[in-house]
């Protein structure tokens, strides 16, 4: 599909004897708790012809981010990290060139945090977390936005107040293909999708459908959406391992993403599994060098 192989933009490890995951609660997540590593994760990417991911923080704990990016730096598989900082302290910018001097600092290309959790909607649009934005950017990463659809007015406004910033739509915005709804998510995506400084993942779909009883009809007006919306040169395949295994297997999701882009042409389908994930992280492309410094816009 690509010379320089497959880009997973999305998955996450953990280890349960480091930390606690303690969004893993409940019987229907009981399959996830236990540890996950690269270990697992590596033999399932090369099956599949991925070459490159892109590793993604999973709790709000500063802890966390230094110890992905070691994990990146000893790690073939690992070509960028989407860590986690508090983005409302004053210092932030300080707490960013930080990271970036640790060991496997140059992995770091993104920020993410938990906004879906947020009981406030309009989050965002705090002061101190535009504040906070405007250093990422700043610091030349991207901002992950994991949202659930009520957020998406917030998150379309700090967008467009932010154009220096590009803002990744973690899941799509997790439709609600459970229930087969539509709107108001489609009016949302176009929206944002509007806006030039977004991009989006084709990643956590099958976890949003029923996980027991999903079918690829189920994922595929919103991957159609999605891909009219931001056009596939803004659109990246992520695995959402292990979360995904949830509702299927590493290789299910890989193939469900490629036949539901299978209508695309070859540029196309080489910017959804590989060359908009490189270019908005500013991934190595095989053998070349890891990008540095300010992406305003795309």
């Amino acid at each position: 599909m690509t010379a320089a192989g497959l880009v997973d933009a999305h998955h996450h490890v953990w280890d349960l004897a480091v930390r606690d995951q303690d969004w893993i609660r409940g019987e229907r997540l009981r399959p996830l708790r236990r540890s996950f590593g690269l270990g697992d994760l590596t033999p399932q990417a090369r099956e599949a012809g991925v070459t490159s991911t892109v590793l993604v923080q999973t709790v709000t704990v500063a802890e966390e981010t230094p110890e992905l990016l070691s994990l990146a730096a000893r790690s073939r598989l690992v070509a960028g990290v989407v860590g986690w900082t508090d983005l409302t302290v004053p210092d932030v910018g300080e707490t960013l060139a930080h990271l970036r001097d640790l060991p496997g600092g140059r992995h770091l290309v993104g920020i993410r945090h938990q906004v879906q959790s947020e009981p406030d909607p309009r989050w965002l649009l705090r002061q101190d977390v535009l504040r906070g934005l405007a250093a990422v950017a700043a610091a030349g990463l991207a901002y992950d936005l994991v949202i659930v659809p009520r957020q998406f007015p917030a998150a379309i406004r700090a967008a467009a107040l932010l154009p220096q910033l590009t803002f990744v739509l973690d899941h799509a915005g997790k439709p609600p293909i459970a229930t087969g709804e539509i709107e108001p998510w489609t009016t949302y995506v176009r929206s944002f999708a509007a806006l030039p400084n977004t991009v989006c993942k084709l990643s956590g779909l099958v976890t949003e459908a029923r996980w027991d009883s999903w079918s690829i009809d189920d994922l595929r007006p919103y991957v159609r959406t999605v891909l009219g919306e931001f056009g596939p040169d803004r659109v990246m395949f992520g695995s959402d391992w292990p979360v995904c295994t949830l509702a299927a297997s590493y290789q299910q999701v890989a193939q469900t993403m490629a036949d539901l882009t299978s209508g695309l042409g070859e540029h196309e389908r080489s910017a959804v599994f590989g060359t908009t994930a490189r270019r908005t992280y500013g991934l190595p492309t095989a053998g070349g060098p890891q990008r540095r410094g300010p992406r305003s816009g795309l």
